[in-house]
């Protein structure tokens, strides 16, 4: 699980200070307000580590078939000054042994990464990981060498590999190195994307008996994870029904094989209990864009980590609310940590009232607040106590509600003293 997190001179970001991680995270603000940027910046270190072995790049700033696209150094680097450093660190606490010489148990790593801009390439990597006191340094210099110091040694030459660790035929180096490097990719591996532009329903549906990582940026894959949590034996036929109903947008649905092909299926649905089945694509757009969320939550292993940006997209405000339900139930019964994107007042207020109930933490939340001044974004972490009440609710937080009835009651006023 993410623990800490913090990015200097990405975008709109100056500096976020450092952003404490729960299980339960999330950023709400503006447009244009820097919640993107956030997440954007774990799915740039994803698509590194998920680079094919050949791939000798410094960091994956991605193109148009990636999670993300980042254009180029000068387009990401904050304000465009091309010679400050691109900065993110990061900690995570994870329940594997970390086989390192002379160190205790550890169940909190952290990473620090800059890269800085030599001729417009991405170069001159240098990179710290920290366990418990110690810390094992990587410092890029010209024509692609380092210098690496170790709580044993300290010498120039290692070769970096990618932005997070190093090729090195020494083997005292690797022994040190290695284990981090793979708990860096091991974390990365268990991220889980869902993007806010969800992809349209298909008239009829192929699986070729794949299996998927997850249901893809779009929720393209959602149906061939529905096979394949179904060949896995998981729950998710049971859960997705459950939560199609709670959510009152279908009563049941079916994956029904299409006569004389060998991999098409049509999505068929139920609107009401022993109504007439139908097409996916002839019910409200919301299901299509919920099912993908919900398919998610109840296929990546336990224990995963879900970045959703805009979840309770295309939902009615009562989905909206209940959508909260669905991603507490997922954090503590399943060991998910879902770090979201949301504008949803709804169900920012649900997941206020559950923790007044009792039903979550407030521990294991965290919500901020972004927003945008004079070019630069800046972050606000929203002080929740134990009664699930905001102390420091930011002013328009979801748009002026009270100011608009103010000003209907006066206009109301206004016209009725016209019409006597």
């Amino acid at each position: 699980m993410i623990t800490e997190l913090s990015a200097q001179n990405f975008k709109s970001w100056k500096n976020t200070g450092k952003l404490q991680t729960a299980p339960l995270t999330g950023f709400f603000g503006a447009n244009s307000s820097g919640k993107t940027s956030l997440l954007q910046t774990l799915l740039m270190l994803k698509q590194t580590v998920e680079r094919p072995p050949d791939w000798d790049g410094v960091i994956d700033f991605g193109d148009e078939d990636s999670l993300v696209n980042l254009g180029d150094f000068d387009d990401l680097i904050h304000g465009h000054r091309r010679d400050d450093p691109l900065q993110i660190s990061i900690s995570w606490k994870f329940s594997e042994k970390l086989n390192l010489p002379d160190v205790d148990e550890v169940d909190i790593l952290s990473f620090q990464l800059a890269i800085n801009n030599v001729e417009n390439s991405t170069s001159k990597p240098s990179f710290r990981y920290r366990v418990n006191e110690q810390n094992f340094d990587l410092v890029g210099h010209a024509r692609n060498t380092c210098s690496v110091s170790t709580p044993s040694r300290s010498y120039i030459g290692a070769i970096p590999f990618r932005c997070y660790g190093i090729h090195d035929s020494d083997s005292e180096t690797l022994l040190l190195f290695s284990p981090l490097q793979t708990h860096f990719e091991n974390l990365f591996r268990s991220i889980r994307y869902l993007g806010p532009l969800r992809e349209y329903p298909r008239q009829h549906y192929a699986w070729q008996g794949k299996h998927s990582p997850g249901v893809g940026q779009h929720g393209e894959d959602m149906v061939t994870a529905l096979f394949s949590g179904r060949l896995q034996l998981l729950s998710i036929e049971e859960q997705i029904p459950k939560w199609l109903q709670r959510l009152d947008l279908i009563d049941s649905y079916r994956l029904n094989p299409i006569p004389n092909t060998e991999t098409g299926y049509e999505f068929l649905v139920r609107k009401y209990k022993d109504g007439p089945e139908v097409r996916l694509t002839d019910v409200g757009f919301g299901v299509s864009q919920v099912l993908p969320v919900l398919v998610l939550c109840y296929y990546v292993p336990e224990g995963s980590i879900l970045i959703l940006e805009q979840p309770e997209a295309h939902l009615h405000p009562k989905v909206q609310s209940e959508l909260a339900d669905l991603l507490i139930e997922v954090v503590k019964n399943r060991r998910l940590q879902i770090i979201l994107e949301s504008h949803s007042e709804h169900l920012l207020i649900r997941l206020m009232r559950r923790i007044a109930e009792e039903q979550i933490s407030a521990d294991d939340t965290a919500f901020y607040f972004c927003e945008m001044n004079e070019g630069v974004s800046e972050i606000e972490r929203l002080n929740v106590d134990n009664y699930g009440n905001i102390t420091n609710w930011p002013q328009n937080f979801f748009g002026d509600e009270m100011g608009d009835l103010a000003a209907k009651t006066k206009a109301e006023m206004k016209r009725r003293k016209a019409d006597k």
